[in-house]
């Protein structure tokens, strides 16, 4: 690798993503990488500047951020040749994760950049706009949405408080689904559409998803009381969630997702409400990924 754009979200990881994007930068210049540095003012911004950079030729691109940044990245080196790179300095950092990337070590994650294992992964797509881990709707979307509303307290807690917030509100969502053109209609309350396997800081919610398969996982937790929600929610961790008898999983190379009310998020990232039309992309980008990487 030597063209190299580096692409910081400034406010990531309370702040820490500047710091973790100069350690980036100075290792990456010491193994001889030309490293040009991209920090859009907004989100528009950036992304048009990454585009740029990208129809400019650049062997590799790294995000230094979250999983939101992350996407952002995906909107523009999606079907090209520029491979993707993640220095993690968020608060998730799933994607990083599935790379095999240390989570506490700019300098292993520019390393990861200049040994140059790339490999091709899929995509999911909804509403043309690409996405890496999970696409998620109904309780877990409405408490983001309210999360987001909120303007105290701050960090995890107003999180945490707007979880406590909607359960008091919890209801069943009615959906309709065509998955690979079969329609299912029923209760839940939560949908998820896996890329990948994890989402939200390595929660498991599709645990067989893997982003080289052609596929997407989808996992319904059936509409069940708040009391039981809560008790079962450790397992969301281990993946074992999915041998209750409130969960149901299947495969599906297209999803069409509809609930009144709802929006989807993917990568922690608003996308729409629904109705939503997901697909995988088979092969769609190309990312760097470390030796601990499933994908290695």
């Amino acid at each position: 690798m030597t063209a190299v754009t580096v692409l910081t979200n400034p406010t990531a990881g309370n702040g820490r993503a500047p710091r973790v994007s100069e350690a980036v930068i100075a290792r990456l210049r010491e193994r001889g990488a030309h490293v040009t540095t991209i920090e859009g003012r907004t989100p528009g911004d950036a992304l048009e500047s990454t585009r740029r950079a990208v129809r400019a030729g650049c062997e590799a691109l790294v995000a230094v951020g979250g999983d939101g940044l992350v996407n952002l990245a995906l909107q523009a080196v999606a079907t090209t040749a520029t491979a993707l790179a993640v220095a993690p300095a968020g608060t998730g950092n799933d994607f990083a994760r599935l790379l095999g990337v240390p989570l506490d070590s700019p300098s292993a994650a520019a390393d990861i950049v200049m040994d140059h294992t790339v490999r091709s992964i899929d995509l999911g797509r909804a509403q043309d706009r690409w996405f890496a881990t999970v696409l998620s709707t109904g309780f877990d979307s409405l408490v983001t949405e309210r999360a987001n509303r909120m303007r105290w307290p701050t960090g995890p807690l107003r999180y945490a408080l707007a979880v406590m917030l909607e359960l008091t509100k919890l209801r069943p969502i009615a959906y309709r689904m065509e998955i690979d053109g079969r329609v299912l209609e029923f209760d839940a309350t939560l949908v998820t559409v896996g890329n990948g396997p994890t989402y939200g800081g390595g929660l498991a919610i599709c645990p067989a998803a893997a982003v080289d398969d052609g596929l997407l996982d989808v996992t319904i937790v059936v509409a069940s009381s708040r009391t039981r929600l809560v008790r079962r929610s450790p397992t969301l961790f281990q993946g074992t969630h999915v041998s209750l008898p409130e969960v149901e999983t299947h495969r599906a190379k297209s999803v069409l997702l509809a609930a009144p009310g709802m929006t989807a998020y993917a990568d922690g990232e608003r996308f729409s409400a629904l109705p939503v039309r997901i697909e995988s992309v088979s092969r769609a980008a190309n990312v760097l990924v470390g030796r601990s990487s499933p994908l290695a």
